[in-house]
C-alpha cells in the first residue's frame, strides 16, 4: 500500500538510523506518551506510542506523516496531533497491523476523517 501518510515529511528532519525508541512524545498541545516501537520502512514508517497512565495504558499506531519535528538534544518527537486526537485513535494490535489490512485500513480512515488528513483543525 502505497500513502503518503506512513511516510516522514521532509520538514520532519529524520535522522534515519536513530534509535526512537523511549523518546518523550508531545502532541500540539501537550504530552502524550513515549515511543514503544518505530518503523522506518517506506511506505510504512510509523511510531507506536505508550500513552502509560494517561489513558490507562493504550497503545496507538501514529503514522510518520503526523510528525512535525524531532529533537535530538531533548529527545522528543513532536506530532500536528492534539492529545484528543490521539486518545480517540483505535487502540494499536501488533498482530493485526502487519497480517490484517482491514485494521490497517481502519486505522488510515481515522487519521484521514478524524485525525489531521482530514482537512479541518490542525490538518498536516
Amino acid at each position: 500500500m502505497t500513502d503518503g501518510m506512513w511516510n516522514y515529511g521532509t520538514e520532519a528532519g529524520r535522522l534515519p538510523g536513530v534509535d526512537l525508541t523511549g523518546w518523550r512524545v508531545e502532541a500540539c498541545d501537550g504530552h502524550i506518551g513515549t515511543v514503544d516501537r518505530h518503523s522506518d520502512e517506506v511506505d510504512d514508517s510509523c511510531l507506536v506510542v505508550d500513552t502509560g497512565a494517561w489513558i490507562f495504558g493504550k497503545e496507538v499506531l501514529i503514522p510518520a506523516s503526523a510528525v512535525t519535528s524531532f529533537d535530538l538534544e531533548e529527545q522528543a518527537v513532536h506530532l500536528a496531533l492534539t492529545r484528543e486526537q490521539v486518545k480517540d485513535a483505535p487502540e494499536f494490535h501488533s498482530d493485526k497491523h502487519f497480517a490484517d489490512r482491514q485494521y490497517r485500513e481502519e486505522i488510515t480512515q481515522y487519521y484521514r476523517t478524524g485525525g489531521p488528513f482530514s482537512g479541518g483543525a490542525g490538518a498536516i
